[in-house]
C-alpha cells in the first residue's frame, strides 16, 4: 500500500492528538495531487476531536476559523494547518452550507458526505498508509470524475459541485462519469443559486487550468455555460467564414488554448473569452456574400464588461479586460505617423500594450499556425522607440499640472481638465511644444478660442 509523505511537523502534530486519544489525518486534495505526482500545498486535516477539544490541546494556538461548521486552525511551529472535526450534515436548503452539522467519531461517516472519489481519500499521520473507501484509486487509474454515492444527492447539497466536477476535469484531463455528468446536465439551472463569486472562482481557476478548451466544452455540454455566460453559449454554431474555419465558439476556445500554450497571462486568457462575443449582434451580410462584423470588439467590451460585473470581478480586471477586447482589431501600417503611434499608446494605456500584443498573436495563431507577425513586430520596435525618446504620451508627461492652470488662468473643475486635454493633444502631434512657457501660451490660446 502506498505512504503518504508526511513532514516532520505534520508528524510530531499527529502525535499530539494520538497522545490525547485522537487521531489526526490528511484528507482530499493534497493526497490526491500526491497520487498523481503533482505539487499541492493546500493541506487539510481531519479528526474526530471536537471543536473544543482541538483548542484545549492547543490553547494557545487556535484560530476558530469555521468553528461553527467544525473547522479551527492550529498554528504549529509557525504553521497554520486548517483542521476539520468529523461530521455529517443536514440539509442544504441555502445551496451551500449545511443546515445543521453533527460532529461524529466516524471517519467513514465523513468521508462519504464528500463530492468525488478522487477527492475521498485519508491518510492517517500515525502510519502514513492512505485509505480509499470509495474506489478513488481505480477512478484515479481510469482518470474518472465520479460523484461520492448519488451524483443528484451531492449536487443538491451544494450546486456549485457541478461546476467544480468540470474544474477538476479541466485541471486533470479527466473525463466525466456518465451518471455524473448526467445529474449536472439535469440541474444545471441550479447553479443561479449560487453567489456569483463563487462561481467566478471555479471559472478563473478552469481558465487558468492545463485543459482550459476541455473545461469550457463540458461547461456548454453540461449545460451550465447559458446560466454562466450566455453570450459564449450562444456563439456555437455561429459561423463567420472569410479567414475563420470554426465558429465562434470553437475559435474563442482555440484562442485560449494558444494563450495557455504560450504562458499568456491569465488576463490575456481572459480577454479571449470574450474577445469576439460581439459578433453575434455586429454581424451584416449573408453566407453567399459574405459577412462584416463592424464594430464588434465595442460590442464584446460590453458583453465582458456586463459578465465581469456580474461575476463580481475586482475594478481592474474589468477594467483591463474591456480595454483589451475593445482595441483588439487595431490596424497597423508602417504609413502611421509617429503622432498616431503615440495616440495609440496614450489610447491603449502602456502597460496593457504588451498584453494587447499577446490577445492579438493567440488569436492570429489560433486561426493560422504560421501566422506572420512582420507588421506586429514593427510596431512593437516603434512603439519601443516612443517610449525610449521619452515624449508626451500621458497628462503626468506635460510641464504643466491642474495647478498651473488654475492659478495663472483663474479656471476651475471641468474647464482645467479640458485645457489639459487640449494641450495633451498638441504635444503628441509635437513633442516639442512640451515646455512650460509653450503650454501657456497654447493654453491662452485656447481658452481665448473657447470663451469666444
Amino acid at each position: 500500500m502506498k505512504k503518504y509523505p508526511f513532514s516532520h511537523d505534520m508528524l510530531t502534530l499527529g502525535r499530539k492528538f494520538n497522545q490525547a486519544g485522537f487521531s489526526l489525518y490528511l484528507v482530499g486534495g493534497a493526497v490526491r495531487d500526491y497520487l498523481l505526482g503533482k505539487e499541492n500545498d493546500d493541506a487539510d486535516f481531519t479528526t474526530d476531536a471536537t471543536p473544543d477539544e482541538v483548542i484545549n490541546l492547543f490553547p494557545k494556538s487556535t484560530i476558530p476559523t469555521g468553528i461553527k461548521h467544525g473547522t479551527v486552525t492550529v498554528v504549529f511551529n509557525k504553521q497554520p494547518y486548517e483542521i476539520t472535526t468529523f461530521r455529517t450534515e443536514g440539509a442544504y436548503t441555502d445551496n451551500r452550507h449545511p443546515d445543521s452539522v453533527s460532529f461524529v467519531r466516524s471517519l467513514e461517516e465523513d468521508l462519504s458526505r464528500r463530492d468525488f472519489t478522487i477527492n475521498a481519500f485519508a491518510t492517517s499521520t500515525t502510519d502514513g498508509f492512505i485509505i480509499d473507501l470509495h474506489n478513488g484509486f481505480e477512478d484515479l487509474k481510469n482518470k474518472t470524475i465520479r460523484a461520492i454515492g448519488c451524483a443528484k444527492e451531492r449536487f443538491n447539497e451544494d450546486a456549485l459541485r457541478m461546476l467544480r466536477a468540470i474544474r477538476f476535469a479541466s485541471k486533470l484531463g479527466f473525463k466525466i462519469e456518465e451518471q455524473t455528468f448526467n445529474a449536472i446536465k439535469e440541474d444545471a439551472y441550479r447553479i443561479t443559486l449560487i453567489s456569483k463569486e463563487r462561481i467566478r472562482e471555479e471559472v478563473f481557476k478552469l481558465l487558468n487550468s492545463p485543459y482550459p478548451s476541455y473545461g469550457l466544452k463540458l461547461l456548454r455540454e453540461s449545460n451550465l455555460l447559458k446560466y454562466i455566460i450566455p453570450e459564449l453559449d450562444e456563439a456555437y454554431g455561429f459561423e463567420q467564414l472569410g479567414n475563420h474555419k470554426e465558429d465562434v465558439f470553437n475559435h474563442t476556445l482555440s484562442a485560449i488554448e494558444v494563450a495557455n500554450k504560450l504562458s499568456y497571462p491569465f488576463i490575456v486568457k481572459l480577454s479571449l473569452l470574450f474577445h469576439d462575443l460581439g459578433k453575434i449582434d455586429a454581424r451584416r451580410g449573408s453566407k453567399d456574400d459574405g459577412y462584416t462584423f463592424y464594430n464588434h470588439e465595442s460590442i464584446s467590451a460590453k458583453i465582458a464588461e456586463k459578465t465581469l460585473k456580474e461575476l463580481k470581478c475586482s475594478n481592474e480586471e474589468i477594467a483591463k479586460t474591456t480595454n483589451l477586447v475593445k482595441n483588439h482589431m487595431f490596424s497597423y501600417t508602417p504609413a502611421w505617423s509617429d503622432s498616431a503611434i503615440r495616440r495609440f499608446i496614450l489610447r491603449v494605456g502602456i502597460s496593457d500594450i504588451p498584453l494587447l500584443f499577446d490577445v492579438r498573436r493567440a488569436d492570429a495563431l489560433s486561426m493560422d499556425s504560421k501566422a506572420d507577425f512582420t507588421l506586429l513586430n514593427e510596431f512593437e520596435e516603434r512603439i519601443k522607440k516612443e517610449l525610449e525618446n521619452q515624449n508626451v504620451l500621458t497628462l503626468k508627461d506635460l510641464k504643466i499640472n491642474g495647478n498651473d492652470v488654475k492659478a495663472l488662468f483663474n479656471v476651475q473643475g471641468k474647464t482645467i481638465g479640458n485645457v489639459l486635454s487640449y494641450l495633451l493633444e498638441e504635444t503628441i502631434e509635437d513633442p516639442s511644444l512640451n515646455e512650460k512657457e509653450k503650454l501657456v501660451n497654447l493654453a491662452k490660446i485656447y481658452l481665448t478660442k473657447v470663451n469666444n
